[in-house]
């Protein structure tokens, strides 16, 4: 998806909340310490390729060196690139201050999921991107759904997270957003 179709997509969900949890998620992702710190993991038959690719390239945009994904695979072949193939062993070693970003369109398997519980006992944030599986969005600090028939398609969301996660601006400050919160609460003010 090029950047004409993300401002697209972006203006066709403005009114829909879809912008703003996606840039919670981009903004939870830029919280990582360090490079090497943000571990993507998909399930054993949808590895996040494409994800990975982009949050390098907004990492290099943005010049926010922790948006540099680390890919852990389930089965990395012998003599793989050193950055093909980190294992699920990685997983053991999560800590605080790094981020475990799970994908999984479907049921997340049993044994990803344990993981994903180790890594969330040791300290790490974990973060998903998710179809409906509630039991990953339980282990999640942050987790988006995505619903198979809804506005956004699961590659979509993708798009809309990594976008959000290199985009420079600063999040607005609690005063603000609270402010922006009780403007559309209580509706216009008359004064006089």
């Amino acid at each position: 998806m090029d950047s004409g179709s993300v401002a697209f997509l972006r203006e066709l969900l403005a009114e829909t909340g879809w912008l703003e949890r996606a840039r919670e998620l981009g903004l939870a992702l830029r919280a990582t310490r360090s490079p090497g710190g943000l571990l993507l993991v998909g399930t054993p038959d949808e590895e996040p390729w494409h994800l990975t690719a982009h949050l390098a390239d907004e990492a290099r945009l943005s010049g926010l060196s922790q948006l540099t994904p680390t890919l852990v695979r389930w089965d990395p072949p012998p003599g793989a690139p050193a950055h093909l193939s980190v294992g699920l062993d990685r997983l053991e070693r999560a800590a605080r201050g790094e981020t475990l970003f799970v994908l999984s369109e479907q049921q997340a398997p049993v044994p990803l999921l344990e993981r994903v519980d180790d890594a969330r006992r040791t300290g790490a944030t974990i973060l998903a991107i998710e179809g409906g599986d509630r039991e990953l969005a339980g282990l999640a600090h942050d987790a988006i759904a995505v619903p198979r028939d809804g506005l956004v398609t699961f590659d979509g969301a993708q798009h809309l997270v990594s976008a959000a996660a290199g985009e420079l601006e600063q999040r607005p400050r609690l005063r603000d957003r609270l402010a922006r919160l009780l403007d559309k609460v209580s509706g216009p003010q008359i004064t006089d």
